[in-house]
């Protein structure tokens, strides 16, 4: 059993239960939608943030962690098509974590990004814990009544898009994993050249503009290109400091464009079947037409990393990907907060089943983005 087998379980396990008329959305989508007075309608999200799971503390500043708790939850409202207005965040740390400066640099990040958006915390709760630092982070928005945006309402013929570029938060995560490390300038260390090798240390006062910098690897000094260097940061940040697409998500419900969508945080191959699942459709994806982050594409050839693996399999980009009415897709914006959206396939009636081309080469796509619980213990 998998979280999602789990999810499922819990699902079929509540609607057996009294329910209330005033929950019109429980277990199963990227929020809860629970129906108020005044014609609009509660929208609220829950993140748990696990340290070895989903971050290291030694990997960033705090304040990175800060920033990447309350959008990683932000991107839930958005894609429900909702406004986020409050949020409540809960941390469990050890005691020497408490005594550091680490809960002061959190909250700078913290607010940092909900002050962007205008959201106030308004509670939440603080514990010791015994070995491994805990956060709970909940959103709360809303949207009109009726208005939410389901992963259970795509159709045959809908055509489907997706925001940004895919691929940047899991190949940063491939260099963190590589050595890679964030200070509050930048980059403090560099990825190990092979599987064997050890993280490089950037030579103290060495800067990412200017000369290429001079980094220490065992006893001998090597030279990394100002270029890659950027693009090593812009990996590690779209990893460890994700942007939620607020902007698109409002946009989507308020002018009513988005028929299903669903963020983007497991994984596109992943992700799709979670919204084909729910709305018992299939899905047709055209592979020259997946947006690849720019980054992604810049860095892989010399990294041995596959670029379209990492856009259709890794997870944490926070993108929305969403399905569109065919007469709406023309009022569709270009661009919204300077993001653009791409036509990436259409939604078929083969429930399930999802394709994707590339030429006259179709292929089965099999999920495989992140899982809690898919190994056997």
């Amino acid at each position: 059993m998998n979280e999602f087998d789990f999810i499922r379980r819990l699902r079929e396990q509540t609607r057996t239960r009294n329910q209330s008329p005033r929950i019109l959305t429980g277990i199963g989508d990227d929020a809860s939608v629970i129906s108020e007075a005044g014609n609009r309608d509660f929208v609220v999200t829950t993140d748990l943030l696990v340290e070895g799971v989903d971050f290291y503390r030694d990997t960033a500043p705090a304040s990175l962690l800060g920033h990447k708790a309350l959008a990683v939850s932000l991107s839930d409202i958005a894609a429900m098509g909702a406004r986020p207005l409050w949020s409540l965040v809960s941390i469990g740390m050890p005691a020497e974590v408490w005594a550091d400066d680490f809960k002061e640099s959190f909250f700078e990040g913290y607010f940092a990004l909900a002050d962007r958006y205008g959201v106030v915390l308004c509670g939440g709760d603080v514990s010791e814990a015994k070995d491994k630092t805990v956060i709970d982070s909940i959103v709360g928005g809303e949207v009109n009544s009726g208005r939410a945006v389901l992963r259970s309402t795509a159709q045959p013929g809908d055509q489907i898009f997706v925001t940004g570029g895919l691929g940047g938060a899991a190949a940063g995560l491939k260099l963190i994993e590589m050595g890679a490390r964030m200070g509050p300038k930048g980059l403090t260390s560099l990825p190990a050249p092979s599987k064997r090798g050890t993280s490089r240390t950037v030579r103290e006062g060495s800067e990412l503009r200017g000369t290429s910098p001079t980094v220490r690897e065992g006893s001998k000094a090597a030279e990394i290109h100002t270029s890659e260097l950027r693009t090593i940061e812009a990996l590690v940040l779209r990893q460890l400091c994700p942007d939620a697409r607020v902007g698109w998500g409002i946009v989507l419900g308020e002018e009513r464009l988005a028929s299903a969508m669903i963020d983007v945080s497991d994984g596109l191959s992943s992700d799709l079947g979670h919204l084909c699942r729910q709305s018992n459709v299939g899905a047709l994806l055209q592979s020259e037409r997946i947006p690849i982050d720019k980054e992604v594409t810049k860095l892989c050839g010399r990294r041995a990393l596959d670029p379209l693996a990492l856009a259709l399999h890794g997870g944490e980009d926070f993108e929305l990907l969403f399905t569109v009415r065919p007469d709406d897709v023309t009022r569709l914006p270009k661009r919204v907060d300077g993001v653009k959206a791409s036509h990436i396939g259409e939604i078929t009636n083969q429930s399930g089943v999802i394709r994707i081309a590339e030429g006259r080469r179709i292929w089965d796509l099999q999920p495989r983005g992140f899982e809690h619980f898919s190994r056997s213990v």
